[in-house]
Parts: C-alpha cells; structure tokens; sequence
C-alpha cells in the first residue's frame, strides 16, 4: 500500500486510499453489520490505515460499528469524525449548519463514546454554519484540541474565503469535498488549490458519485426506495437517461483497458493530485478489492484527454444533491 503524509498540518501518514464507511449504515439500502466489519478488518489488512465516518451516519449506527471493528487494534487506523448537521427545524432551516458550541462539543463527546476512544484524530465540521461565524465554530474545535478531545481540526464542503477566516483562528488539518468525473466543484472553485496552498490534506468523497459511477446504476429504477438517492435530481429518470449515454462510454472504455468502471473513476480522481485521498464508501469485501485495484492503474495524458471528452465539466445532468441542499455546499 502506497502511503503519504497527509498534508503538513499534521504528522499522520496515510493510506493512497481511504474507505469511506457511510454506506454501512443503510442510506443506500440494506447492509450487514457483519460483513461491514469484515470489510474493514480486510481493508487494515490490505494497509488501508484511514478511515471516515460521521456522528449523523445511522444516527450513531456507523461510529458504534466502527468501534466495535477496530477493538484492539486503534493504534492501526486514522479516523475523520465528521460532525453531521442537526435536524432542520423546518423546510426552510437551510442555513443552519454544526457550529454552535453547544453542538460541536455534544457531538465530539459522543463521538468519543461510540468510537470507545480518549481522544479523535480528526474532528470535521460536516458544513460550514451560516448563523455561527466560522471564527467562533472552530475557535471551539481549537479548545477541544488543547482540551485533547481532538488531535486535529478539519473542514468539509468550505469555500477559501472560509478556509482563510479558519485559519486565522486555528491551523486546518485538511478539506474534505465531494470530487468525481461527474462532479468537479473543488477543481473549479479553487478549494483543492487553497488546501494544497495551505499545506493541508484533501479527502474526496464520493469519488464514485453516490453510486452513479458504481457500474450498477444505468436508469432510475436500478435505485431501491427507500434509498436517498431518489430524492437527488441526478438520479431522476430524465436526467439518468441523459447520464446513462455518458456512463456507457466510460464503461466503453473501462472494458478496452480490462476495468471496471469504479476503478476507472477512481483512477481519474487519484491522477487529479498526489495530495488527493479518496475514499470510496465500500459495505462488502468485493468492492473494497475492485476499488483499491484503482491504486495499480495509470492512466495516459491520451486516456485523460478521452475522459475529459466524453465528459467535461458541465456535462452530466442534475445537481449533486437536492436544490434547497445544494445552498450548503462551497459556503
């Protein structure tokens, strides 16, 4: 396993590839506790050392797991806590994010108690809050890194103007953005190029765009109910209809190189930066294996440009998340 520092921030090294452990929790339908647990026994044993979960994944369901997987062997794993966000108060409580104290300081306490570890690597504010101040939210983290509740502090979803007024308070350990072939926002906006600026690590999530990358996704009725993806424009039935043509030109050309689509995809995302970690959310040993097979191929200045072709920026249909979510994202 390739190993790198990630970033300057902080003196953690770790894994090419993380595993992102969201899916373990049922939001894209059933899954089994057990092979969840297998699945991150076999990725430590394949020397995936990092780890990303959230206080609001399965409403606690995912940190409880993760605790109980790597009982006896902490030392071996870096964990990214990110903080969720609290329930809307109503259809329209857009704005508020997590980072009021009050919260921050709830969430990192039972985050601790979930996990049955002293002390987080990574603490991440899931969203940058719009009715708290980011000077005041991670004036708060700060305390608990002096406090050693957290070793480190992190971001997700910010833009650099917030970076910058973050930083003024505290150093940031790294930025955590959704990046994939079909969704480019850290790229164009400058966040990847701030982070890196700064020194500080870049996690990217969703490297396989919730699934619509996953090879198994080719129209709407391929998503289960129940699952959250029905409710995102990008899986809606016209907007699928256009994604599927592009989709079966990347398997086109996945099948020509002897891949698989996922792997593919996050080949693409680890050639947009050697400070890029991504962590493709894995419920089964099966895919864990095919997804870390992304870390052997290397791609072509030729092969770049063909991806780009059949799909630039702009290309795919429907937005990332919901329209009255997608005001949270860049903030």
């Amino acid at each position: 396993m390739q190993m790198i520092p990630f970033g300057t921030v902080t003196d953690y090294t770790v894994s090419r590839m993380g595993l992102g452990c969201m899916s373990m929790s049922g939001c894209y339908g059933a899954q089994d506790d057990d092979e969840c647990i297998a699945t991150i026994h076999r990725a430590m044993d394949l020397g995936v050392n990092f780890l990303d979960t959230s206080y609001s994944y399965g409403e606690g369901h995912n940190q409880t797991l993760i605790g109980r997987a790597i009982k006896g062997r902490r030392d071996q794993v870096v964990i990214h806590s990110k903080s969720g966000a609290p329930p809307p108060r109503d259809e329209n409580d857009l704005n508020r994010g997590a980072g009021s104290e009050k919260y921050l300081r709830m969430i990192c306490e039972e985050s601790l108690r979930r996990l049955e570890t002293d002390c987080l690597d990574i603490l991440c504010m899931s969203r940058v809050d719009r009715e708290v101040p980011i000077e005041e939210s991670v004036g708060t983290m700060a305390r608990m890194v002096e406090e050693g509740k957290t070793r480190y502090i992190a971001l997700s979803e910010a833009s650099p103007e917030s970076m910058a007024r973050a930083w003024t308070v505290h150093p940031i350990a790294s930025l955590q953005f959704e990046l994939s072939v079909f969704s480019r926002d850290p790229l164009v906006y400058g966040n990847h190029d701030y982070a890196r600026e700064k020194g500080m690590g870049f996690m990217a999530y969703s490297p396989l765009g919730r699934g619509i990358l996953s090879g198994q996704v080719h129209s709407a009725d391929d998503i289960p109910e129940g699952d959250t993806r029905k409710t995102y424009p990008r899986y809606s039935a016209e907007n699928m209809a256009h994604n599927a043509k592009i989709l079966a030109q990347l398997e086109e050309m996945a099948a020509e190189k002897g891949l698989s689509l996922p792997c593919l995809a996050i080949a693409w995302v680890l050639h947009q930066g050697d400070d890029i970690v991504p962590i493709p959310s894995s419920k089964c040993r099966a895919h864990l294996e095919d997804n870390l097979k992304a870390l052997e191929v290397k791609l072509t200045a030729e092969d770049l440009a063909r991806i780009e072709e059949i799909c630039p920026p702009g290309a795919v249909a429907g937005t990332r998340y919901p329209e009255r979510m997608m005001v949270r994202m860049n903030v």
